[in-house]
């Protein structure tokens, strides 16, 4: 009986071990999520994820990819990563409704495998100018420049990728775009697959070239290993959307605008730099003009003047108007991607202006307030003569007595009134 038992025990024990191995066989897709504007966060995250899976000696990485677009600089840098991968990466651009535009275009045609899901499309990657004065400022001729290096650069992946490289110029010359089944008949893509699952299964067995050698695809009982973003790469991928950089340069100028026009607050000025500084990090990765950055400035600084010089409201009319033609002219790109979205503008600038009208209202009321202490607070008051003033002499005010002098003979008994204050010696004048 004992030795029945053991015999069961030794079969369970082998089935466990072939079934642990068996498990751990299976073949393991490192899978990222790409979700909005290509900026230089996505390009570090995409090369760490490639990296990441490589150490993980993944099967192959899996973008799921939705983009309207972004940098020219940034999708090159995922190109590279890309084309230089130690290991297959398979671009899905999914789920339905998604889309590839753009940047998204060249991304696509880079991967090892091309993929989208039914009522995806993909298209549109016209260059875009990039760099600090904006598309505006790119003659014909340069734009010209731009266009044909782009085109050569998405016919050369395509070339080496097997893929259509008629299409890919149309796309980047004339902003073609196309749906999922179009792009697979015309040879953008590899296949179409409505789910992950099925994704799977169609790549089983396919063969790619990987680092100048095949490799034949095993996806037959694979698991999916979701990578979700740090959060430093979320944060730094946040920062550089247009309008949450926006919002943060607002948000800085209006803090240290606080801090300058009441000295000792600490806490905006804190708030006020972090943003700051945060801002030029999001603004350094986008196509950022000039001439916004410096007519915002130039809004702030007329909205300081007002407290000074007391405009009667131009000077504050002046800054609204600087602040709306700065934050409509600081990202000039023809990109939508990379535009200040009107939902964000409208309301960032409405409130700025509010808070710096606040502001203002408050230390010009603060100024204009009648002092209750020191020297300030004794103009105007009424005292009384107690000695011929002539030249000097002296008056009685609440319970002290005062050196006083007039420009004209007081004499002792009459009222007068404070005009000035000088150290110890009132200067005064009769009240008629």
């Amino acid at each position: 009986m004992l030795k029945k038992i053991g015999y069961a025990l030794m079969t369970v024990f082998i089935l466990t071990s072939f079934l642990a191995i068996a498990q751990e066989k299976r073949p393991v897709f490192n899978v990222i999520t790409v979700d909005g504007v290509i900026t230089s966060p996505t390009a570090k995250y995409i090369a760490s994820s490639i990296e990441q899976a490589s150490k993980d000696k993944a099967e192959a990485l899996i973008i799921l990819l939705d983009t309207p677009g972004g940098m020219d600089t940034a999708m090159r840098d995922i190109a590279k990563s890309i084309l230089n991968a130690p290991l297959p990466v398979i671009v899905y651009v999914s789920p339905s409704g998604a889309r590839a535009a753009s940047a998204g275009v060249i991304i696509t045609t880079a991967a090892h495998i091309a993929a989208m899901a039914p009522g995806t499309n993909i298209g549109a990657a016209h260059p875009v100018a990039i760099g600090i004065g904006g598309a505006g400022n790119v003659d014909k001729t340069m734009s010209d420049k731009i266009e044909n290096d782009a085109a050569a650069y998405v016919r050369s992946i395509a070339k080496t990728k097997g893929r259509s490289e008629e299409w890919v110029e149309k796309a980047v010359r004339k902003s073609e775009s196309i749906t999922a089944e179009e792009a697979l008949k015309l040879n953008v893509i590899d296949l179409v697959a409505a789910d992950m699952e099925k994704l799977l299964a169609a790549i089983d067995g396919k063969e790619v070239v990987v680092a100048g050698s095949k490799r034949v695809l095993n996806a037959k009982n694979a698991v999916t290993d979701d990578k979700e973003m740090s959060t430093r790469q979320r944060i730094l991928s946040a920062i550089s959307d247009p309008n949450i950089s926006y919002l943060l340069l607002l948000i800085g100028l209006a803090g240290l605008y606080f801090e300058f026009s009441t000295p000792g607050a600490i806490l905006p000025g804190v708030i006020g730099g972090i943003s700051l500084l945060l801002a030029f990090f999001g603004l350094s990765t986008l196509p950022v003009n000039y001439t916004g950055i410096l007519l915002i400035i130039f809004g702030i600084i007329l909205f300081i003047a007002e407290i000074k010089v007391m405009s009667s409201g131009l000077l504050t009319v002046g800054g609204v108007i600087s602040l709306v033609l700065g934050s409509l002219l600081l990202f000039d790109s023809p990109e939508p991607a990379l535009r200040l979205s009107f939902q964000v503008l409208i309301p960032a600038v409405m409130v700025a202006s509010g808070f710096f009208i606040v502001v203002i209202y408050l230390a010009v009321k603060s100024q204009m307030r009648k002092h209750f202490t020191g020297a300030e607070a004794m103009i105007g008051e009424e005292v009384e003569v107690v000695r011929d003033i002539d030249k000097e002499g002296e008056v009685f005010i609440k319970g002290e007595y005062w050196k006083a002098r007039s420009d004209a003979p007081i004499l002792k008994g009459a009222k007068a009134k404070i005009i000035k204050v000088e150290g110890m010696k009132l200067t005064v004048e009769e009240i008629k």
